[in-house]
């Protein structure tokens, strides 16, 4: 009864990127069409897509991306897996997903930045009409990559606004790269006012989401798991309502958070937080957004109603144009 009340629950996805969301059997076709080989095995190739609970860190974590991103440097693949992934979204009932992708890191064999996100926004929307999921697209600045390539990717953010892009986004090994290396970019973007999310709170403390929200004018924050450590800070994000993406088996991979039970999600939404659920990877975490709902009623007692408020949460954070906004709150979570 619990499976089917949340199959059947409206969703909204805040923080899911495209290159850690891939098929299995996307990942068969697409190798062997392009002459990688991949493991004899089911399980052995698995293993190369999957994190396992003995994960040690974010960083470990990121290395199941390096599969996925050699597979996705031309302009058909990446759409295939653009499509695709809205398609796996509204099977989840998500009916409004915000994706997200570094388009420097799907440039080795020839394609333009241009040209990287003009084939992600064209499998998107053609996902979108397929099953009437709304979906838009979030460009990444990497942390470890050279400010100069992170300019290329708001020239980038410029070019899309409007036209399926709604933000931007700073991500990769928080411990080694932190946000004030790429202060300047997000200055500029937030000058142009354009949405502005950060991947901070996981792999490092409370100060990591200070300079998110204070230094890059971050109005969103991917993850903030640490946020306890900073009182006041959480404070103030309570009341400007700055959204959490939380991502709750993710956490638990990265060890952000050290158990199901001692994550965090729970106590931030009881002290008012605008907490939001998210999967992060469906891939690499091997999950879905059905099952982060299942885990959090499991290990964090949360009842539909809260899970209906998270989404409404969710979707008043939405990027997205005002008029659509509007449309899909007064649909699905008024």
């Amino acid at each position: 009864m619990m499976t089917n009340s949340i199959e059947q629950l409206p969703k909204v996805e805040l923080h899911y990127h495209l290159d850690g969301g891939l098929r299995p059997s996307t990942v068969k076709a697409l190798a062997q069409e392009i002459g990688i080989a991949l493991p004899d095995t089911e399980d052995e190739l698995l293993s190369k897509l999957h994190v396992t609970d003995d994960c040690t860190s974010l960083a470990e974590y990121l290395e199941k991306f390096q599969l996925p991103a050699a597979l996705l440097q031309t302009a058909a693949n990446l759409k295939r897996v653009a499509y695709e992934a809205v398609e796996d979204a509204s099977k989840d009932n998500v009916k409004y997903i915000e994706i997200r992708f570094a388009p420097q890191l799907h440039i080795e064999q020839g394609l333009s930045l241009k040209e990287a996100v003009a084939a992600v926004l064209a499998g998107m929307q053609a996902g979108e009409q397929a099953t009437g999921t709304v979906a838009r697209l979030i460009l990444i600045c990497l942390r470890n990559h050279p400010i100069e390539w992170n300019w290329q990717v708001l020239e980038q953010v410029q070019a899309f606004i409007g036209k399926g892009v709604v933000g931007i986004d700073l991500a990769g090994d928080e411990a080694g790269y932190p946000p004030e290396l790429h202060q300047p970019v997000f200055e500029e973007a937030f000058r142009l006012g354009i949405p502005i999310t950060i991947h901070a709170g996981e792999a490092a403390g409370a100060e990591s989401i200070r300079t998110a929200i204070f230094g890059l004018h971050a109005r969103r924050i991917g993850h903030g798991v640490r946020l306890a450590q900073d009182p006041g800070l959480l404070q103030h994000i309570r009341e400007q309502q700055i959204a959490l993406e939380m991502c709750l088996s993710s956490n638990i991979q990265t060890k952000a958070a050290t158990a199901w039970g001692a994550h965090p999600i729970r106590r931030y939404f009881d002290a008012g937080i605008t907490v939001t659920v998210n999967t992060d990877n469906t891939t690499v975490s091997n999950t879905t957004l059905n099952q982060e709902y299942e885990r959090l009623m499991l290990h964090h007692d949360f009842h539909m109603s809260e899970l209906q408020r998270m989404n409404a949460y969710a979707m008043e954070a939405a990027f997205v144009e005002d008029e659509v906004k509007s449309g899909i709150m007064q649909k699905y979570f008024c």
